[in-house]
C-alpha cells in the first residue's frame, strides 16, 4: 500500500468505509439467503433436512477455521489481495454447488463458500476499518460496516426468494456468483492504512497471541461469541423452513398480506430481510453506545435481551404477527454483539493484530454457528419440530450474558502484575 494512506482518516465516512462496505453487503446479502434453499434442494433430491443443514453446518466452520487464517494473510500480504481470494473461494463454491447432485459434494463445496465468506467478511473487512477511522470514530465506524452486512441480508433473501420464483435453485447460485464479482470493483477504492506497529513494543504476532490466550478475559470473549453464532446461524438457516410449516397460511386481509406478503414462503424470506432492517438501527445504536459506555456491560445487556426476546417467542403461539414481532425484536439485536465485541478486542489487545485476534474470537462465533444449524436439521429430523433447538439457544444466550461480566476492559498494556506477597 502506498505511504500516503497510512495516515488515518479524520472524517467518519471515508472511500475505504464505502468500499468495505460493498463488499461485506454483497457477501452478506448471498450468505443470508441458503436458508431459502433448504426445502428447494431437500425436495429436488429428496434429502432429509439434515443433509443440507450440515452443509451449511460445514459452510459456518469454515468460515470460522478461515477468519484467522484469511486476517493473518491480510496483516502481512495486504487487504485486497485477501479479499480477491475469499471472493475466488466463494465464486467457485458458488458455481460448483450448482451443480453438485449429491449430499457430500455439497458437503465438501460449502468449505468453499465457508473460506470465501471469511475473505470477504468480518474479520478482515472491520480490521481494515478500524485502522482505517480515526480513535473517536472508530466505534461507529465499526458499526456502519457491520450495519453494511444487515443492508445484505435486507436485500438478499427477498432477491433470491424472486430469482427462485423464476429459475432453479442451481441458476441462483450462479447468479449470486455474478455478484460476488461485480462487488471486487469496489476494491479500487480500498486503499486502507497499513498495520500499525504496537506503541508499547514492536512485537512479533506470535507473542501478542500468546499474550491474548493467557488472558482470562479473551477466553471470556471467546465462549460468549459462541452464542451469538448458534443463534445467528440457526435462524440464519432455519427460520424459513420453520416459518413455512408454523404459518401454514397467510390470512387474506391481515396486516401481513395488506404488506405484500401472500404466502409463507415469502413470509420466511421477509423475516429475514426484517431482521436486517432493524439490525441496521442496532449495529449503528451499539457503535454509537461503544464510544460512550462499557463494552463488556453493553454485551452482556445484549445477550439477556435476545435470551428473553426468543424465550417469549418460543413459548407463544407461531403466527404471521408473532414472527414479524420477533424478527423486529431480533433484529434489533442481531449484529450488535460485532462492533462491540471487536471494538473490545481492539481496546484491550490494541490494533496491530486486531483482524487476527477476532478471528479467533470468531471461530468461537462459528463453532456455535456449526452446531446452531447441523443441531436444527438434525433434531428436526428427530423430532419432526425445532423446539428443543431454540430452548438451547436460549441457555446458550444466558450464558453469553453472565461471561461477559469478569471481563477487565483495561489495555492490556497498562496492567499490572500483581504485586509478590510481603513475607510474615
Amino acid at each position: 500500500m502506498s505511504s500516503a494512506t497510512t495516515a488515518r482518516y479524520d472524517r467518519l465516512f471515508t472511500p475505504v468505509l464505502l468500499a468495505s462496505c460493498i463488499v461485506i453487503l454483497v457477501s452478506f446479502a448471498v450468505r443470508a439467503s441458503f436458508g431459502l434453499f433448504q426445502i428447494p434442494v431437500a425436495e429436488t433430491f429428496d434429502w432429509p433436512r439434515e443433509a443440507f443443514s450440515f452443509a451449511i453446518a460445514i459452510q459456518n466452520l469454515f468460515w470460522g477455521i478461515g477468519q484467522p487464517l484469511f486476517s493473518a494473510f491480510a496483516e502481512r500480504y495486504g487487504d485486497r489481495k485477501a479479499i480477491l481470494a475469499g471472493a475466488g473461494f466463494y465464486i467457485a463454491g458458488l458455481v460448483l454447488s450448482a451443480y453438485a447432485i449429491t449430499p457430500g459434494q455439497h458437503q465438501l463445496l460449502e468449505m468453499l463458500v465457508g473460506f470465501g465468506i471469511a475473505g470477504t467478511g468480518f474479520g478482515v473487512i472491520l480490521a481494515v476499518v478500524g485502522r482505517a477511522a480515526s480513535d473517536k470514530n472508530r466505534s461507529m465506524a465499526l458499526g456502519i460496516a457491520t450495519a453494511a452486512g444487515s443492508a445484505g441480508q435486507i436485500v438478499g433473501p427477498p432477491v433470491a426468494q424472486l430469482l427462485l420464483n423464476q429459475m432453479p435453485w442451481q441458476s441462483v447460485f450462479i447468479v449470486f456468483a455474478g455478484f460476488i464479482l461485480l462487488s471486487m470493483l469496489a476494491l479500487i477504492f480500498l486503499r486502507a492504512p497499513a498495520p500499525q506497529k504496537a506503541t508499547q513494543s514492536d512485537e512479533r504476532m506470535g507473542a501478542v497471541l500468546k499474550k491474548a490466550l493467557r488472558d482470562p478475559s479473551f477466553a471470556f470473549i471467546f465462549i460468549g461469541f459462541f452464542s451469538c453464532g448458534y443463534q445467528l446461524a440457526f435462524i440464519t438457516a432455519h427460520f424459513p423452513a420453520f416459518i413455512t410449516e408454523m404459518c401454514s397460511v397467510v390470512a387474506p386481509g391481515s396486516i401481513i398480506q395488506s404488506l405484500g406478503v401472500s404466502s409463507t414462503t415469502m413470509l420466511g424470506a421477509v423475516a429475514i430481510a426484517l431482521i436486517g432492517v432493524f439490525n441496521i438501527g442496532g449495529t449503528l445504536m451499539a457503535g454509537w453506545l461503544g464510544q460512550h459506555y462499557s463494552r463488556k456491560y453493553l454485551l452482556a445487556t445484549i445477550y439477556l435481551l435476545r435470551t428473553i426476546v426468543a424465550a417469549l417467542f418460543i413459548m407463544n403461539p407461531i403466527t404471521p404477527e408473532s414472527v414479524l414481532l420477533f424478527s423486529i425484536a431480533m433484529g434489533s439485536l442481531w449484529l450488535a454483539t460485532v462492533p462491540l465485541t471487536s471494538g473490545l478486542i481492539a481496546q484491550i489487545y490494541g490494533l496491530r493484530y486486531m483482524g487476527t485476534l477476532y478471528g479467533l474470537v470468531f471461530f468461537s462465533h462459528q463453532l456455535g454457528g456449526f452446531l446452531g444449524v447441523w443441531l436444527g436439521g438434525a433434531l428436526y429430523d428427530l423430532y419432526a419440530n425445532y423446539t428443543v433447538v431454540w430452548w438451547i439457544g436460549v441457555g446458550f444466550g444466558a450464558l453469553s450474558a453472565l461471561i461477559h461480566l469478569p471481563i477487565d476492559e483495561r489495555p492490556l498494556a497498562q496492567r499490572r502484575p500483581a504485586s509478590p506477597a510481603l513475607p510474615a
